[in-house]
């Protein structure tokens, strides 16, 4: 009995102290289908979008799209992750998403499947890992065009609601701050 309890406590103190995984080996899918993770963009600068193509944020594309051409080869890489949570407003298949956002926005940074974001058992593990208990920043996500700022060391340095324009002044501090830090 005396090594059963002193079993269960070793098991119960690892689960406690469990790191959570690392944001670059949380498995995705790109745009296309194919599997992948953020390990590509491993030591960059990481800007997380939730997308969608009938939003009222929709312009913000081409906010973003600035941000990934003029902070790109300074190592910042924005990534799109396209979501139907909020008001249905990314029906779209993934070619149907990949299609708008090219011949509206000419959108050339990345965008990957179609994920849940809203909290739930079929949250995405990816936007757990951003806004869920062993968050730096908890909090659900409330609409599309949040952005979430990842560091070049993986962890999460700021949050933007969907009010924040691409081009806000507080957004651009913190990226180039982010650019900064080595």
């Amino acid at each position: 009995m005396k090594l059963a309890l002193t079993l269960a406590l070793c098991v119960l103190t690892q689960l406690g102290s469990a790191q959570p995984k690392p944001l670059t080996d949380i498995p995705l899918k790109d745009i296309a289908g194919k599997d992948t993770s953020l390990k590509p963009f491993a030591g960059k600068v990481l800007l997380i979008v939730n997308v969608a193509s009938q939003c009222g944020a929709t312009p913000q594309y081409s906010g973003l799209e600035v941000l990934h051409k003029e902070y790109g080869a300074r190592g910042l890489a924005v990534l799109g992750f396209p979501c139907n949570d909020f008001g249905a407003q990314e029906p779209g298949t993934a070619a149907e998403i990949k299609q708008f956002c090219t011949t509206n926005y000419k959108v050339s940074f990345p965008l990957f499947a179609k994920v849940r974001i809203a909290a739930g058992p079929e949250q995405h593990p990816l936007f757990n890992a951003l806004t869920g208990k062993g968050s730096a920043l908890p909090g659900a996500v409330t609409w599309n065009f949040s952005k979430f700022l990842v560091g070049r060391d993986g962890k999460l340095l700021a949050r933007f609601d969907t009010s924040t324009e691409p081009d806000d002044a507080a957004l651009v501090k913190a990226i180039e701050k982010a650019l900064a830090a080595k």
